[in-house]
């Protein structure tokens, strides 16, 4: 079987992440990868034998897919030209800045003949896809109420603070939360109502750092998210709280991890909070690889491209009720 040539755009965090994920995948050629235009990411290329592009139109001409890793608001206008070029699109979460440009990618894609494949890698850990399993067999009943937290450190960016400028990133509701809004939707399914409030805790050079919104489920289920920004590095902890009509379920990062880190006076911030998982693969590598079987129609995707349309629906959403302090409806997908 041919290997599929992965191209990766974007040489920070994510995109080391991505490419460390790749190279455990039998069946992927790390090919080639860019960054800013004009500054080749030589480290990256060099660790994991890649060429290093000097622009866009440079890798397209080399890959079978595209991974992106850039931020946000650029994800729209490469899957487009990534699309037009005939190439596969793996793109990282939140799939676009608004529920518009989201809309568009996915139906640039599908013009194109092309899969479009979002990396909301939450659905991969294996304790958030055991409970998922648990509830579609019924062993806890109907699932009535949900809690979910993730909670870490403020990511450090000296080079580039898109994170925290909302018109690229959308906020901590878009850039963080979306993993659990998305995963709420995934166990109780579609979200119609969310009422939201936020906090600025522990940054006062940020709008918001913490925040919470309540999501009514078309179900009658009702979850309560929370992402924060607030606390001290190195920390990122999870939660997953299942209340079904029959019993309960409840994941805990503090329980499952087998040594948890604590804060010492001069702690040093690492590049970026990622959470972990217990088990020998990567939740990234099991997303990317489960990603190359849907393309060679080996699987079904476990997460498809108007998943992560609902979760930018519900993300913006929760941004309307930030900015009125009341309930705001979402718009369901077709």
């Amino acid at each position: 079987m041919n290997r599929t040539r992965i191209g990766i755009v974007g040489a920070g965090f994510m995109g080391s992440v991505h490419a460390q994920a790749w190279a455990a995948c039998p069946d992927a050629q790390l090919t080639a990868i860019m960054a800013s235009p004009g500054r080749p990411p030589a480290q990256l290329a060099h660790d994991y034998g890649m060429h290093a592009c000097a622009d866009l139109d440079e890798l397209l001409d080399r890959v079978d897919l595209v991974d992106i890793c850039v931020p946000t608001d650029l994800h729209h206008e490469i899957t487009v030209r990534a699309a037009q070029a005939g190439c596969a699109v793996v793109c990282e979460k939140p799939l676009a800045r608004t529920p518009a440009l989201a809309a568009d990618m996915i139906a640039v894609c599908r013009e194109a003949g092309v899969p479009l494949l979002p990396a909301h890698v939450v659905r991969f850990f294996p304790e958030y896809a055991a409970a998922k399993a648990t509830v579609d067999a019924g062993e806890i009943g109907e699932p009535a109420v949900i809690r979910l937290t993730r909670a870490t450190f403020r990511p450090p960016k000296p080079a580039d603070d898109w994170y925290f400028d909302e018109a690229r990133s959308g906020g901590l509701h878009f850039d963080l939360m979306v993993h659990d809004l998305d995963y709420a939707r995934w166990i109780a399914g579609d979200v119609v109502t969310v009422h939201a409030r936020s906090a600025r805790s522990a940054r006062p050079d940020l709008d918001t750092d913490h925040v919470v919104a309540i999501l009514r489920h078309a179900s009658g289920a009702l979850s309560h998210v929370e992402a924060s920004w607030a606390h001290p590095p190195p920390t990122f902890r999870t939660r997953a709280e299942i209340a079904g009509t029959h019993g309960l379920l409840d994941v805990d990062s503090d329980r499952s991890a087998p040594v948890r880190p604590t804060l010492r006076a001069g702690t040093r911030e690492g590049d970026m909070p990622l959470p972990s998982s217990p088990v020998a693969e990567s939740p990234y590598t099991a997303q990317l690889r489960h990603f190359l079987d849907v393309l060679r129609g080996e699987a079904k995707p476990i997460v498809t491209a108007e998943d992560a349309l609902a979760a930018v629906r519900i993300a913006a959403a929760v941004g309307r009720s930030l900015e009125t302090g009341r309930a705001t409806d979402v718009e369901v997908v077709a």
